[in-house]
């Protein structure tokens, strides 16, 4: 008989990841709704200069927090002719990069010290005040700026508040000696690969995937080994959203769905060819080590 019950630990785990894509989802949809149609305008301005038009889709992932949410729109503006091909694709290789900014914010969770004024950058710490300043601009500000404003604190809220879910719902399985043999078959990187492209594809947010990867890291003495690949494969699965997006698009409009899925493969195969071919040789021995929040945002 299990220490744990396990109907407690799908519901809080399942429960958890759904707070967490919704609260995402509600952020997203304010910044986007915040921003208007001036998004567009600068968009199509600014990416006539290659460098600018990747350090400004760094820029717009971290802000929305979803590269699916920024590669969808930028694959409707290819489509829409607002921007050629060459001009998205550079806007698209900066939006992967720029979605790793919800890692790191998650990543804060991790923060633990005696000193109070240091706690309280711990998203936890202040996240229940920002909820209820949301739900004050949400219910009694009559401007639509404010109303988005309080909508962008609530998800934010939501989203850390489905994190810390994930977390409390997988603190027993560090007990569990079947679920910790069960997580050295992970070990296999390309397991590890197959089971993140599979899990983002579902869940279409390789933010998610991540946030369950650091909210075990965080739970369970889950090793750095078994955390690579599955982050590396959410990088490729959460293309999926970009190519269903394109179904019906022009020419265009699919080659540039095509061209994220193409630059997300292939710098996860080569990843994953030089560094395990390294590993190979050298033996990494942080591969054993237990992997931190903020080593998986890394």
């Amino acid at each position: 008989m299990e220490s744990f019950s396990s109907f407690a630990l799908a519901t809080g785990l399942i429960g958890g990841l759904a707070l967490f894509l919704y609260g995402m989802s509600v952020m997203s949809d304010a910044l986007t709704k915040a921003a208007g149609g001036r998004l567009e305008s600068i968009l199509t301005r600014i990416t006539a200069n290659r460098w600018i038009a990747y350090f400004f889709g760094i820029l717009i992932t971290a802000v929305v927090q979803s590269s699916s949410a920024s590669t969808v729109m930028l694959v409707g503006l290819v489509n829409a002719g607002m921007m050629t091909l060459s001009q998205g694709v550079n806007l698209i290789l900066g939006a992967n990069l720029g979605t790793t900014f919800t890692a790191w914010l998650l990543s804060l969770n991790a923060i633990s010290s005696d000193n109070m004024l240091i706690n309280m950058f711990k998203p936890t710490s202040f996240t229940p005040f920002l909820a209820l300043i949301g739900m004050v601009l949400q219910m009694f500000s009559h401007k639509e700026g404010r109303k988005n404003a309080g909508k962008i604190l609530i998800g934010f809220s939501v989203l850390m508040y489905g994190m810390t879910m994930m977390s409390s719902a997988v603190a027993p399985l560090k007990n569990v000696p079947s679920f910790t043999s069960f997580l050295t078959k992970f070990n296999n990187p390309l397991l590890g690969l197959f089971v993140g492209i599979g899990f983002t594809m579902i869940i279409q947010s390789s933010a998610g995937t991540i946030g369950v990867v650091q909210a075990l890291s965080a739970s369970v003495a889950i090793s750095y080994g078994i955390a690579i690949p599955v982050v590396v494969g959410a990088e490729v699965g959460t293309c999926i959203t970009a190519i269903l997006s394109s179904v019906g698009a022009g020419k265009n409009g699919k080659r540039a769905a095509l061209m994220h899925l193409y630059f997300n493969v292939i710098k996860a195969s080569l990843f994953m060819i030089l560094f395990y071919t390294l590993n190979a040789f050298l033996h990494f021995a942080f591969l054993q080590h237990q992997a931190g929040m903020a080593g998986v945002a890394m």
